[in-house]
This record gives C-alpha cells, sequence and structure tokens, in this order.
C-alpha cells in the first residue's frame, strides 16, 4: 500500500513491524515523532491493528495510518479504519493528533482523505463518534463532510454515506 498524500500530509499506512515499534513506543533509527507521539489513543490503536493482522491478515487499506507532515516527515497523530467494511460496506473510523499539532485543520485534512479512499474502495458509509466535551473532534468530522447521526449520555455520532457506491477498479 503506498502512502497518501494531501496538501500539507502524508498518510502513511502500518505494518505490523512499524505498529509494534509503536506499541512499544520504541521509534527506529530514522523514525522522527512528535513530542507526545505515541498516544495513548495510537498504541490502543496499533494493538488493535496487530491483533487484526494476527488473526486475519493485513487490512490494508482498511487499517491504521501514521500523520506526517510533507516538510519535515514528523509523525503528529494518527488515524484509521476500526477494521475493514462489514457486510453493508461500512466502516468505522478514528483519529488522534499531539497536542501541539491541534487547531492547524491536520484531522480534517486528514480525515478528508481517509473518507475520500473508502469511498474509492466501495464503502458506502463511515462512522465516526466525539465525546460531547470533544467540540473540537465533532467539528473536525462536521469540516470533513460527516452529518451528526446521533449521541447518547457520553458520546455524539457522526456518519456520512454514499448509497451505490461502488469500487473503483482495482481497488
Amino acid at each position: 500500500m503506498n502512502d497518501l498524500e494531501t496538501e500539507r500530509l502524508v498518510l502513511h499506512p502500518l505494518t505490523a513491524d512499524e505498529a509494534r515499534r509503536l506499541v512499544a513506543r520504541r521509534p527506529a533509527p530514522g523514525d522522527h515523532w512528535a513530542p507526545g507521539y505515541p498516544t495513548d489513543g495510537d498504541v490502543e490503536s496499533a494493538t488493535d491493528f496487530l491483533n487484526h493482522c494476527a488473526a486475519t491478515g493485513d487490512p490494508q487499506p482498511f487499517g491504521d495510518y501514521e500523520i506526517r507532515r510533507r516538510p519535515d516527515g514528523l509523525v503528529i497523530g494518527s488515524l484509521g479504519f476500526h477494521s475493514p467494511p462489514d457486510a453493508d460496506r461500512t466502516v468505522t473510523i478514528g483519529y488522534g493528533l499531539v497536542e501541539s499539532a491541534r487547531g492547524r485543520g491536520y484531522a480534517t485534512e486528514a480525515l478528508r482523505a481517509l473518507l475520500a479512499l473508502a469511498r474509492d474502495h466501495g464503502v458506502t458509509r463511515v462512522k465516526g463518534d466525539a465525546d460531547l466535551d470533544n467540540i473540537a473532534s465533532q467539528r473536525v468530522m462536521a469540516s470533513a463532510g460527516m452529518r451528526p447521526a446521533g449521541e447518547d449520555d457520553r458520546v455524539k455520532y457522526y456518519e456520512i454515506a454514499w448509497p451505490g457506491t461502488v469500487p473503483a477498479v482495482g481497488a
């Protein structure tokens, strides 16, 4: 799987070896991690990715991605899919940035690219959620085109749907 590039970012699909280093919080020579990376959420996501790889193989393109700034390669966070599409071609996403990278539009830019990837691979619906008090994350999903889809006493849910989506040739 190749890197996905946006105007300011590179979304790098994690390999199992990279995920193991991330879980161990031990960068390899040449890794350029921002202070605070990986967060506990990044480690949890990488652990889930490794468990999925062990159970059913590498799920790419429906795995985890590091968010890197294009100019300097600094890893500022991660995003990805909780699992490959279900029978209805629905996926759930998650994302996070180190504190120093927040408020600059990086999460929205990365999420838009991930949504386009999902759509290009035949996904018909993408779901996400944010804690009720996490207004910034709610704004990210709304800015990326996702719509509110309900809430409970703790979480606000978002989704975007493309009924009738057909996978791209070769996807």
